[in-house]
This record gives C-alpha cells, structure tokens and sequence, in this order.
C-alpha cells in the first residue's frame, strides 16, 4: 500500500445552500461570543496593570540570605542561587540527579497523517473537493490515535508506551532561608538534557527492555533502522540556578499578594533583575497579550460574519465568478465591520476602566463607522452616476 492517496468528492449546489444557511447559526454564536470575549479582555488587562502598579510601588527588596520577621506579608523582591539538597530519582531506569526538577519524555516512532484540500467552483454552484492523504513516520512523545487516519491499513499505530512521561520535583527548593512555593517551583522550566550514566545497573525489569545508546535508551531492534513502535527514552533536568522573585512573604516562604485592584502579583524570572525590571517585564507581558486577544476577538467577529453571509456567496456560485467576487466583498464588509465594532467594544470597555482613553477610542471608531457608511453610500452612488 502506498503512502500517498487522493479522493475526489463533489458537493450539490442545494446541499451546499442547506450547509451554508445551518452555518448562520454558528456564525452568529461567533459573532455574539465575540463581544464579552473583547470586554474581558480590557478589564483583564486593566486589572492586571494596575495590579503590578501598585505591586511596583509597594515592593520591598530583602536579602534572601535570612528570613525578616519584620517583612511578614510584605510584598518583597529578592534575588538568590534556587537551590535543594534533594536528589531526584527513577527507580525504573536507575536515574539520580541533584536537580530542582527531573523530567522523563518517552517517544514513540509512529505514523502520522497530513491532509492537503482543494477545493474547485463549478458552474451551477457545486463543487470539486480534491483531498489528499499522506502519511509518514515520526517520533512523537504523544500517541497518534491510527484509527482516526482515512486509511489506517498499514498505517496502525501502538495503542500504549512500553513507559510513560513522568515529572519529579524537589522538595523544598531554597533560595537563601526562603522556600519556594510549588507554584513558583513548577515555573522554574529551564530544562537541559542530561546525560546518562554508562556504568548505571537497570534494574532487571527494564534492562530486559532497553538497551543504552549514551544519550537515550532504546525500545527496539536497531536505533538506527527505527520501526513502528520503537521508543526512546531521555531525561532533562532543571539545575540549580539564579532567579529573582516577586511575591508576599509568609513565614519562611511566599504565595500570590493580592492588590486592591483585584489582581495577584507572584513573579518570578531567571537572573538576577531589579524589582523595577521585573514589573517591566510583567507589564510588557500583560500587553502583549492583551492584543493577541485582542486579535482573537476580531477574529472570532470577522469569522462569524463571514459564516452569516455565507448563504450569499454560495447563491453567486451558480456562476464561479460572481461567487468569487460576492466572497471577496463579503470578506471585505465583514473585516470593516468587525475592526470597528471591535473598536467600539474596546472603547465602551475602556469608559468604565480609564474613561479619558475610552472617549479617545471612542471618537476613532465613530471615525471607522463614518468612513464605512461612507464608503457604502459611494459605492451605492457609482452606478446612478454611470
């Protein structure tokens, strides 16, 4: 059997219609769904930086060496070595190591499945789906359901890992007399891969399995000649490093300070930062985000736009070139309309959180609305002038 295979369908003007018009029930959930997404988002990110303005201003820096009883449920900034005395160990494969964290990833040499589709107009409003399926091999830590393939004869998958991905972490991890939190620990990700002792005994349980290959150990025939169901098992290691840490001291260790805004302030980066550096860094983080949802929210309207009016384009399919036409004016009307009505929903948003930048936005959406009526009503008028 090949790896390779093409299907072609076709799909009747009437079903298309009956499919388009079910489609307006989705865009419209699409289109609503768009609006309480957008208002969240501006009074997350209002919350948040007014959180980490007053954390900025409130902030205490200490040394990490000792624990100041005078500092209890002070927001404090510090900085210091993350370290443990704990060794970290898998029994199954006679791992250790002096780590904050040890992590297993178990691979497995699989089959995937990539699908390309084409879709042609034909005249009288159908269609002509050219769908083509291939399939290769790949080593990934997460199984690949086969049974989901187009074609899954010679393409089946393993059902199970002979092992399973697996996390440990210290505990406590210091920095000076302070521990971290295991929210704070569980963000200290800097991963390195860790070499494997040559002379370690596996136990017999796993030494029947596997064999070494320096870096790895191998589940299979040949690690040079891969086949379908072999894995590979390797280990990383988060080591012992400098980090700095924003967070309200309780006791010897911290958790999240609530500000009156509404928001928690628990930061923590690698290095050594200044507590300024670090609110920087948090408050370049929170706008960033705040206009990828931002864009998703524009998205989700334009989407949904595009699916009520898509019953127009199907009409004008009858003839390839009239649908493609109404499709790329609908795409059109529906990106105006979403980048202002997406501005309108900022702005309101903005009046109730920062109501001077609400009133600016609000005077440039009216200016976005003004020039997509106007925009409309030349369009209207080109036809009565010709």
């Amino acid at each position: 059997m090949g790896d390779s295979f093409t299907e072609t369908t076709s799909q009747g003007w009437g079903s298309r219609i009956m499919e388009s018009i079910k489609g307006i029930l989705v865009g419209g959930a699409f289109f609503v769904a768009s609006f309480p997404l957008l208002v969240w988002n501006e009074g997350r990110a209002v919350t948040t930086a007014r959180s980490l303005e007053e954390g900025a201003g409130a902030v205490v820096s200490v040394p990490a060496a000792s624990v100041g009883a005078g500092n209890e449920g002070k927001l404090v900034h510090m900085s210091g070595q993350a370290t443990t005395s704990q060794t970290l160990a898998d029994p199954e494969f006679a791992v250790s190591v002096p780590a904050l964290r040890l992590r297993r990833t178990v691979e497995v040499y699989q089959w995937k499945e990539d699908e390309k589709s084409e879709t042609k107009n034909k005249i009288g409003g159908g269609t002509e789906t050219v769908k083509t399926y291939s399939y290769s091999k790949t080593w990934d830590d997460d199984l690949i359901d086969s049974g989901r393939f187009r074609h899954p004869d010679g393409h089946e998958n393993p059902g199970s890992k002979p092992f399973n991905n697996q996390d440990w972490t210290a505990d406590p991890v210091k920095v000076g007399g302070f521990r971290l939190s295991s929210e704070q620990v569980s963000r200290l990700d800097k991963f390195e891969p860790l070499s494997l002792d040559a002379k370690a005994v596996l136990p017999a349980a796993t030494a029947a399995r596997v064999k070494a290959t320096g870096s790895q150990f191998y589940v299979g025939k040949d690690p040079n000649v891969p086949a379908v169901g072999d894995a590979r098992v390797g280990f990383q290691v988060a080591r012992p490093a400098e980090v700095s840490l924003v967070a309200r001291q309780v006791g010897d260790t911290f958790e999240g300070y609530h500000a009156k805004a509404g928001g928690t302030v628990d930061l923590l980066e690698y290095g050594v930062m200044s507590a300024d550096a670090m609110f920087k860094a948090a408050q370049d983080r929170n706008t960033l985000l705040t206009w990828i949802l931002r864009v998703v929210g524009f998205f989700v309207m334009f989407l949904g736009l595009v699916l009520v009016f898509r019953p127009l384009r199907v009409l004008g399919d009858v003839l390839p070139i009239v649908g493609t036409l109404l499709g790329a004016g609908i795409a059109l009307f529906a990106g105006a309309v979403a980048a202002a009505l997406s501005l309108v929903t900022i702005a309101i948003a903005w009046l109730a959180y920062r109501p001077l930048f609400g009133v600016v936005l609000l005077v440039l959406a009216g200016a976005a609305v003004a020039g997509l009526v106007y925009m409309t009503k030349a369009r209207k008028a080109v036809p009565a002038r010709a």
